[in-house]
């Protein structure tokens, strides 16, 4: 089992990080990582995940299952790589309201499968991804606080 676990701290309300993480409309708009998302996010439902990692030529697209989707909490999905065992994933965002009314975003996945421990670079650029994604993230979330409160 490998895991990438990735937090950051964004200078908006819970519900500004929700709504722009929930918006799978607008990931083409802002998302270096995860480009586009379809279907309903509700859980129990599959939808459809493109991604595309730091240094790939052209992006990957997975049907993942949504184990959970709590309004301003978490969002979880367990997807695969061709069949089940082989190379699995259950990615991750949780959101806290911090005291000082800004989030924290821990955003991750844990890997798990056969071919885990020879795809360990695919796992590294996995977490550079997460990494562009959440600064991504952040800027466009802060930036809607601040139109916001001007």
């Amino acid at each position: 089992m490998k895991e990438i676990k990735t937090i950051i701290h964004i200078h908006a309300p819970v519900h500004i990080v929700w709504d722009t993480l929930m918006n799978f409309q607008d990931y083409s708009r802002w998302n270096p990582f995860i480009r586009e998302i379809e279907g309903h996010a509700e859980t129990g439902k599959q939808i459809s995940v493109t991604m595309l990692p730091p240094n790939f030529d052209k992006p990957m697209t997975f049907s993942p299952n949504v184990l959970k989707n709590e309004s301003q909490k978490e969002f979880r999905w367990k997807g695969k790589l061709f069949i089940k065992g082989l190379f699995d994933g259950e990615h991750y965002f949780l959101l806290e309201k911090l005291p000082n009314g800004s989030t924290a975003l821990e955003h991750g996945e844990s890997f798990s499968g056969l071919m885990v421990p020879f795809l360990k670079s695919t796992v590294k650029k996995t977490e550079l991804g997460f990494q562009q994604m959440n600064i991504a993230l952040k800027e466009v979330c802060e930036e809607k606080f601040r139109s916001v409160k001007n």
